[in-house]
């Protein structure tokens, strides 16, 4: 019984997933998970308390992964510099992953004050990654540079999710020099 809950959950966060990827947060009601797993309306109910519930534990499932990825390539880069640039490409290369879409859907004003602390903590934990590097480059204000960095990432996120005249690799190389710019001061 437990393993079968289990598929269901799970089931149901693919689908919100799919949802959100293709719609973005209004697509995402509980009448359209239960179409899309087949379960009764009711049933969504039993695994998640409102959509807001469903957003958070998607960020809390797909959050982790995500910053993994990135961490893994600011890993593979040697120089401060360039794990800098690791950490910008990397996060503007998830955006169409289905995924993000979960960790971009953490604005919808539905989150209650409890899930929006929770998302906001896992993002200072993203942030902090790139902390040490800019130490190393010598920056006075290395948190507050990683702060400014990650609001240029947030820019160009929504600049390509909001499908701008702009290629998405043109945002990511303008996003990448504005960043390597900025923290060389």
């Amino acid at each position: 019984m437990a393993e079968h809950r289990s598929m269901q959950r799970a089931a149901l966060l693919d689908a919100a997933r799919s949802l959100l990827s293709e719609g973005g947060t209004e697509a995402l009601t509980f009448p359209a998970l239960a179409e899309r797993t087949g379960l009764a309306r009711s049933s969504v109910y039993e695994y998640f308390r409102s959509r807001a519930a469903v957003v958070e534990e998607l960020c809390a499932v797909d959050f982790p992964v995500w910053a993994a990825e990135v961490s893994a390539a600011m890993a593979a880069a040697e120089a401060p510099e360039a794990r800098v640039e690791a950490y910008v490409r990397r996060q503007l290369a998830l955006v169409g992953d289905r995924r993000h879409r979960a960790v971009v859907a953490i604005s919808a004003s539905e989150l209650d004050a409890g899930a929006r602390e929770k998302i906001r903590a896992a993002h200072g934990g993203l942030v902090a990654m790139i902390v040490e590097a800019l130490g190393e480059m010598g920056h006075e204000q290395p948190r507050l540079a990683a702060m400014l960095v990650q609001g240029v990432v947030d820019a160009a996120v929504r600049r390509i999710e909001l499908g701008a005249a702009e290629e998405p690799s043109v945002i990511t190389e303008a996003a990448v020099s504005m960043a390597l710019r900025g923290v060389r001061g």
